[in-house]
């Protein structure tokens, strides 16, 4: 049963991931970028992590896909027109297969090297929390500042690009 489960959010996650990058509307592609997110978050059902299904609910879900949503709204649609004229996508397309075909190969050789999922043993939200807010502290601080100031310049940028329309 769970198999089948994991074959249907399967389906859902590369058919929503497919949708992300085909969709030329980028309101539509924000919308399955939701759906992606929530299908991985279903994932760490599957596997008993429902904290790290919640956070990825929250924060990917709820706060970045809104900071997408409202980025977009921000800027102007003809930009997005301009971006898709380009012939260079199926070169594009082909660098980043191979690209990818070379990097599972690499994985798949060096797979024997891991050991067992079933070897690996839960972890609790305290220890999480504890490893979080003492050992990497300093990395989760700068991390906020950066998203705060990448945030804000975007605001900036925005409200100048306005500005100098109506002048």
């Amino acid at each position: 049963m769970s198999l089948l489960v994991f074959y249907i959010i399967s389906a859902i996650a590369l058919g929503s991931a497919t949708g992300v990058v085909v969709t030329k509307n980028v309101v539509h592609s924000a919308i399955f970028l939701l759906i992606t997110l929530g299908a991985i978050a279903a994932f760490f059902i599957l596997l008993l992590s429902e904290f790290l299904a919640l956070v990825q609910i929250l924060i990917y879900g709820g706060a970045v896909v809104i900071v997408i949503l409202f980025a977009l709204m921000l800027t102007k649609q003809g930009e997005f027109q301009e971006a898709a004229e380009h012939t260079r996508w199926p070169g594009a397309a082909f660098v980043s297969s191979a690209l990818f075909v070379i990097l599972i190969s690499v994985f798949v050789a060096d797979a024997p090297k891991f050991g067992s999922a079933s070897e690996i043993k839960g972890v609790s939200i305290e220890v999480l929390a504890r490893t979080l807010f003492e050992d990497w502290a300093v990395p989760f601080e700068i991390a906020s500042i950066v998203l705060l100031v990448a945030l804000i310049s975007a605001i900036v940028i925005a409200r100048a690009d306005r500005e100098g329309d109506q002048s």
